[in-house]
């Protein structure tokens, strides 16, 4: 079956997608697409009874939260323009920078990346009451963003900082938060993980945060990180130099470092061995058998065992281990350094257990909570990273790459795509860049930034702001990050052999390419004006390339999919992903073009409503001529017009 659709022009409407898979879960309480919540209590039984009756739950509550949800249920009808002239490499490269505010960033991405990221590593505002900026009316956020760029005229909407003397000082950060982590959640892998930097201030209503979204069973770590040595000068005398990295996670997430075991070649053995701890955590009184004395059959060497933490064997099942040579003694080799017995574990019985995923050789070393200093490093250690790249210290307070590289690399998966929708001074880029040139993997980074324009006043952003100046940079955080990344692949452009993606695309937040209608009363007198000016509905100043993109996002398609521009009767057709859905932006359509279009039996094609040049015929054909050519395996080909 084929027909024709109107493509939306609108973002994933996030709770129609909840509803169709609360469905899949419970297809029973639907009645003419209804929810019959009085089944659904009576087949989730007592706990739902027992909050209806007390009204009384656990939770995090806060002035705004009932909007949030609202916000975040509202699709978006923006769209994100491609800027070659900023990009690298932009027609090769999987790397994306977005220029724009991460709310609406966020929606415009639930089609195209929904389950799709492995990463998640973003360092938002503390609320300090200094650097936190967000949208004064929240159920505005592109109208104010418009603004705040330049796009449209300033009606009063703007982007504020969130100051302790704001009645709602937790409560906006906590708006600010809920809705982007909601839909950050949306993105991640069954797999996925996401960090989260955070100081003492707002780390408590974090935590509770995160596990009103993503559950609290799915809470997989807090990393506390030395940020700063100890200052004197301090409130009550307590010098707070750490901070922390939350962490939550997807169900199927499982954190580890790739390592590799040690194993040694001994002549006595043809089998190669490595040694294994012979004790356990268990007390004198939980396991009263393996409190004994070991004592070594060849010397009578004594090695009594710790009230604390008993031998893994008991003292009737030594002897037979020992048969075994199961049991190494500090002597038994002189290649070994060991101070009591250790437990042998022969290579061939790490090969019988079933790995799945690693070799015997190739493991996965668990993830301490406790951050190795010389390997993330502080803030002074990002500071001087800016330093040498900039030759200024362009950015305040930046975090070390080696922090965000101990995390990215603690998931052991070389081709992740890591997102940080706070991107600020683009350590998260800097660091996927140079981890890759390190090990050779393919991680890919997508970057969100607010332009947030630099203040020369600001005695924090005076020195960014005279660097942009003097090199020509426009003056705002968005386009100094990016002279970051362009700054790093410079740096890393010897790399010879390793294959790197050494490139981004740059993306910026903006108005849907086509005139959407807004039926306002108020605008009532202008209603034939306005209706002359949606017959020809594509903005005068979008190209083919920024129509296509929106297309692709609208349709579910990556900003990194395949794009292949071909000759079709004399037409230019767009072919995404060797022929998964073709694009004709031309104006004037012709049978030959649908026919040409057909012939590859695409499973979608999208045409410019206005190409038909109201032939109503030419679309009847065109409906006809694709419903011919559907696959036998398909039950119909999408032919949609915008």
């Amino acid at each position: 079956m084929t027909k024709t659709r109107k493509i939306k022009l609108e973002s994933m409407n996030i709770a129609q997608e909840k509803r169709v898979q609360f469905k899949k879960l419970f297809p029973e309480v639907f009645s003419e697409d209804k929810i019959d919540y009085e089944l659904l209590k009576r087949i989730l039984g007592d706990e739902v009874e027992h909050v209806a009756r007390t009204g009384e739950r656990f939770g995090l509550s806060w002035p705004g939260k009932s909007e949030c949800l609202k916000i975040i249920q509202q699709p978006s009808i923006a769209t994100l323009r491609p800027s070659r002239g900023e990009s690298i490499d932009f027609d090769n490269t999987e790397n994306l920078f977005i220029e724009g505010e991460n709310l609406e960033v966020l929606k415009l991405l639930q089609k195209s990346y929904f389950g799709k990221i492995k990463v998640i590593y973003i360092d938002p505002p503390y609320n300090t009451g200094k650097e936190f900026i967000y949208p004064d009316k929240y159920g505005e956020s592109m109208a104010i963003y418009l603004a705040y760029t330049g796009q449209v005229d300033d009606k009063g909407r703007r982007f504020s900082t969130n100051t302790d003397t704001v009645g709602r000082y937790h409560s906006n950060w906590l708006n600010m938060m809920y809705s982007r982590l909601y839909l950050a959640r949306n993105l991640l892998r069954e797999d996925g993980v996401i960090f989260i930097n955070i100081d003492d201030n707002e780390l408590h209503n974090l935590i509770s945060l995160c596990g009103l979204i993503f559950g609290e069973e799915n809470f997989a770590g807090l990393f506390p990180w030395r940020s700063r040595t100890a200052k004197a000068d301090v409130p009550y005398g307590v010098s707070k130099d750490v901070e922390w990295v939350v962490c939550y996670c997807k169900q199927d997430f499982v954190a580890g470092r790739s390592g590799k075991r040690k194993y040694y070649k001994s002549d006595d053995y043809e089998d190669r061995w490595r040694l294994q701890d012979l004790t356990t955590n268990k007390t004198k009184d939980e396991r009263p058998n393996s409190y004994f004395t070991m004592i070594n059959p060849k010397n009578r060497d004594k090695y009594p065992a710790s009230k604390t933490r008993t031998w893994s064997v008991t003292q009737e099942t030594f002897q037979g281990y020992y048969d075994k040579g199961k049991i190494v003694f500090p002597g038994d080799y002189d290649f070994l350094n060991i101070k009591k017995p250790a437990f042998r574990v022969f290579e061939s019985e790490d090969k019988q257990k079933a790995l799945k995923k690693y070799s015997a050789e190739d493991v996965k070393m668990s993830v301490s909570t406790y951050l190795p200093e010389k390997d993330v490093r502080r803030t002074e250690h990002g500071s001087k990273e800016i330093r040498e790249l900039f030759g200024a210290q362009v950015f305040s307070y930046p975090k070390p790459t080696g922090l965000i590289k101990f995390f990215v690399n603690s998931i052991s998966d070389p081709e992740a795509v890591v997102m940080d929708f706070f991107a600020g001074s683009g350590t998260t880029a800097d660091a996927v860049m140079r981890l890759n040139a390190e090990d050779g993997g393919s991680r890919k980074f997508i970057l969100v930034q607010l332009p947030e324009p630099l203040d020369p006043k600001s005695k924090e952003q005076k020195t960014a702001a005279e660097y942009c100046k003097a090199n020509k940079i426009p003056l705002n955080i968005s386009a100094l990050c990016q002279e970051r990344i362009r700054r790093v692949v410079k740096d890393l452009s010897d790399e010879e052999g390793k294959n790197l993606d050494l490139g981004f695309k740059v993306f910026k937040l903006s108005e849907s390419n086509f005139k959407v209608w807004e039926g306002n009363v108020e605008e009532i007198s202008n209603l034939e004006e306005r209706l002359f000016d949606h017959i020809n509905h594509v903005k005068k100043d979008r190209t083919q390339e920024d129509i296509l993109y929106e297309l692709l996002l609208k349709s579910g398609f990556s900003l990194v999919a395949r794009i292949e521009k071909i000759r079709l009767a004399d037409k230019d057709v767009f072919s995404i992903e060797d022929g998964a859905m073709l694009i004709c932006l031309d104006k004037e359509l012709t049978q030959g073009v649908i026919e040409a279009m057909a012939n590859f039996k695409p499973r979608r094609v999208i045409c410019l409503d206005e190409g038909f040049k109201n032939n109503d015929q030419l679309k009847a054909n065109a409906v006809q001529i694709f419903k011919s050519c559907v696959r036998e395996e398909e039950r119909e080909i999408v032919f949609s017009t915008v």
